[in-house]
């Protein structure tokens, strides 16, 4: 099921890495149920963990067999964000001031989603993924893991640990912004 150097996946929907961001859908609810109704938080961390295993499984296939598609570029970010979110917002009924990440998380990705969108139009180019990206999921997941699993994590540590996150965030957050409006700038000068 390889595809050739043309990229014959490049338009496809229906293709093993975007089964895998289907699947992580899939698990945000059965994350919330099981931190907030159940509040059994090994489960939620192992749940948790898979997700974030099938993100990284996911885009390994695309690149290994040539299965990267404009699809799957958005797709996969929508999946990552979304489980980010709804543990972001799990962990305000235990941590306030969680509530920072995720506001600023959904203003990121509203801003940046807009301005990626307009990019597209303009320039007919679907970017993935950055390195700047990569390392703000990196840190959510670890920060979001250590809050799940350490229930009475100092409240300095868990302070430190969020506004590390949340200074990766804003570094993203405006480097995607640069990005996409300098695209958008460039395109526009072209026409």
């Amino acid at each position: 099921m390889m595809a050739d150097s043309t990229g014959k996946y490049q338009n496809k929907i229906l293709t093993i890495p975007n089964i895998l961001s289907f699947f992580r859908l899939c698990l945000i609810p059965v994350i919330v149920w099981l931190y907030v109704g159940k509040q059994d938080y090994l489960w939620t961390l192992l749940i948790l963990t898979l997700s974030g295993i099938t993100d990284i499984v996911d885009g390994i296939i695309a690149r290994k067999f040539n299965m990267v598609s404009n699809f799957g570029k958005a797709f996969d970010p929508v999946a990552d964000k979304l489980t980010q979110m709804a543990m972001l917002f799990c962990l305000v009924s235990r941590f306030k001031y969680m509530m920072v990440p995720f506001v600023l998380l959904v203003v990121k990705e509203v801003f940046t989603g807009i301005t990626a969108l307009v990019s597209i139009k303009k320039t007919n180019t679907v970017k993935g993924a950055v390195w700047h990206g990569k390392l703000t999921t990196v840190s959510l997941y670890v920060m979001m893991a250590l809050h799940v699993v350490w229930f009475n994590i100092p409240r300095t540590l868990s302070l430190i640990l969020v506004g590390i996150c949340i200074g990766i965030m804003l570094m993203s957050f405006i480097m995607y912004a640069m990005q996409n409006i300098k695209a958008i700038k460039n395109k526009s000068f072209d026409t």
